[in-house]
């Protein structure tokens, strides 16, 4: 039923003035609209909205993910504007500096101005 449709995310921001220059901004998403409630961002086929809510960086999971085709030169591009990396120590995960490497997922993971978690992903290349 929903695996037809195009899912996108929702995320509490404390600010949305901070918000707005680091989702448009520092990570470059386009803006397709805005409402009294918040923005709406696309990026690739699906959508990000970002809404002011006083929850905003309380949830300690990842909020969204990106699948990007070179994660060192994407995390390189984010650290160029700021953006700092965090490093976690999880079962069965390697680490390599930023990138987190399980199976033949890489990952990096790093934070909003409000603390919201998010990642960028990209599969390990067979060699």
């Amino acid at each position: 039923m929903l695996g037809e449709n195009t899912i996108f995310t929702t995320i509490a921001v404390n600010d949305i003035d901070i918000a707005e220059q680091f989702y448009g901004q520092t990570l470059g998403l386009l803006q397709v609209d805005e409402i009294p409630l918040g923005i709406t961002y696309r990026s690739g086929t699906g959508r990000l909205f970002i809404y002011e809510a006083s929850t905003a960086g309380t949830n300690e999971a990842t909020y969204a993910a990106w699948e990007v085709d070179d994660l060192e030169d994407t995390i390189d591009s984010l650290k160029s504007k700021g953006v700092v990396f965090e490093q976690y120590d999880l079962p069965d995960m390697e680490r390599e500096g930023d990138v987190h490497i399980v199976g033949s997922m890489k990952t990096a993971w790093f934070k909003d101005p409000d603390g919201n978690i998010l990642a960028i992903s990209s599969t390990v290349e067979e060699g």
